[in-house]
C-alpha cells in the first residue's frame, strides 16, 4: 500500500551545489543551494531566495556553481546556514582555496572536483523573496585527480553528495549500477 503525502517539491536526488559570486568590493562569497537542474543543452536553472549572493548577482550576472562532495559537506553546509549578509567574508572561514575564474567574473573555489561557469541569460520571477535563475554554462572544469581512463569526469571517484530535503541530511551518491542507454536493451529482447 502507498502512503500519501501533501505536495512536497521531493524532486530526488538533490544536488548540493555551492555558487560562487563576487561581491561589489570582488570579495568571493559562496552559498549552498539545492533547487536546480538541467534546463537546455548547455543551460542550468537554480531557484534562490533573497540572499547576499542573489545581491551579487544583481550587480553581476557571473558565477560558479561547484559539486559539493563528502571532503567539503561541513563547509558547504556552513555556508548554507550562514548570511554573507551578516558574515562578511564567510568564505575564509570555510579554508577553501580561490582562484579567479579564467571564463566568467566569479570565484572559482578549487577544493571541489567539478565547477560549471556560468552566466546569467535570464532571469524567472524576481521578486523580493527570490529569483529563478537561467544560466548558460560557459566553461566546466574538473581537478585532474577525478578524471577517468577516458579523460571525461569520473563521478564515482568525486565522492558527491545529495540533500536528502525529507530528513535534512545528506547523503553520499553511491556506485553505478549500470549503463544508460543500453541496460533497457534487455527488454527489447523480450
Amino acid at each position: 500500500m502507498m502512503k500519501r503525502f501533501s505536495p512536497k517539491p521531493w524532486l530526488l536526488p538533490q544536488p548540493v551545489l555551492v555558487i560562487g559570486t563576487f561581491d561589489k568590493d570582488g570579495l568571493p562569497n559562496a552559498m549552498n543551494a539545492a533547487w536546480a537542474g538541467t534546463w537546455e543543452r548547455n543551460e542550468i536553472m537554480i531557484s534562490m531566495g533573497n540572499h547576499a549572493t542573489t545581491d551579487n548577482l544583481r550587480h553581476n550576472g557571473d558565477f560558479t556553481v561547484a559539486f559539493a562532495t563528502k571532503p567539503t559537506m561541513v563547509a558547504a553546509d556552513y555556508v548554507g546556514i550562514v548570511s554573507g549578509r551578516s558574515v562578511h567574508d564567510k568564505v575564509e572561514h570555510t579554508g577553501w582555496h580561490c582562484e579567479r575564474s579564467e571564463k566568467v567574473n566569479a570565484p572559482v573555489f578549487t577544493d571541489f572536483p567539478l565547477t560549471l561557469e556560468c552566466h546569467i541569460k535570464r532571469k524567472i520571477d524576481e521578486n523580493v523573496d527570490g529569483v529563478n535563475l537561467v544560466a548558460e554554462v560557459i566553461g566546466v572544469l574538473c581537478d585532474e585527480r577525478y578524471l577517468g581512463d577516458d579523460g571525461q569526469p569520473d563521478v564515482e571517484k568525486m565522492e558527491l553528495i545529495s540533500f536528502d530535503p525529507i530528513h535534512h541530511k545528506y547523503i553520499l551518491l553511491g556506485k553505478s549500477v549500470g549503463q544508460a542507454f543500453r541496460i533497457g536493451n534487455e527488454l527489447k529482447e523480450k
